[in-house]
């Protein structure tokens, strides 16, 4: 008896884990809602889907300082009239042990324009505010760093640091497979 009540209370445990750890997960906008911050209500919004080769690829990871996980790279570009008003990239990254999402926002010339995190899972208070990510606006790429004058938020170093990786790889993508690639 002794044996079925330490294993009913050892799943009542498991179970209550679940629910709190599910409780975590937050979602703040939708890919739609968040292209509608990124360009504008009503605002045209095309896919451009880039494939680096093998050197693209390695100047890609040497600028950013991170592995590329996928041979395929999407940017959303927010057009108005066929003027390009920027390119927004979603990107997922796992912080611990779950995942955020984050949308970086570019002006049309590359430089950051706003990170918005669309996703965050882990416990809130791991969560960098939006004020931690202004100081990385038209911040160039090789400033992108820890050691060159971005701060750290003590308490939220793993999703900082996350959060960091993800913009320099969407900047580095740009620079790379877009801005070199101009003519």
């Amino acid at each position: 008896m002794k044996v079925i009540r330490q294993r009913g209370e050892f799943l009542l445990f498991l179970f209550l884990m679940t629910v709190v750890t599910q409780s975590f997960a937050t979602i703040f906008y939708s890919k739609n809602e968040a292209l509608e911050l990124a360009f504008g209500k009503d605002k045209q919004v095309e896919l451009l889907s880039l494939f680096p080769d093998e050197n693209q690829t390695a100047k890609i990871q040497e600028l950013a300082k991170v592995k590329l996980e996928s041979g395929l790279f999407t940017f959303y570009v927010g057009k108005a009239q066929d003027k390009i008003l920027g390119y927004a990239a979603i990107e997922t990254i796992t912080v611990r042990t779950k995942p955020e999402t984050l949308m970086i926002v570019l002006t049309p010339e590359g430089e950051l324009r706003n990170v918005y995190t669309l996703a965050f899972h882990e416990p809130p208070e791991y969560m960098p505010p939006e004020r931690w990510f202004e100081q990385l606006y038209k911040r160039p790429l090789a400033e992108m760093d820890f050691s060159k004058g971005v701060d750290g938020i003590s308490g939220a170093t793993l999703s900082t640091r996350a959060g960091l990786s993800s913009v320099r790889k969407v900047m580095a993508m740009y620079q790379v497979m877009i801005k070199d690639q101009k003519p």
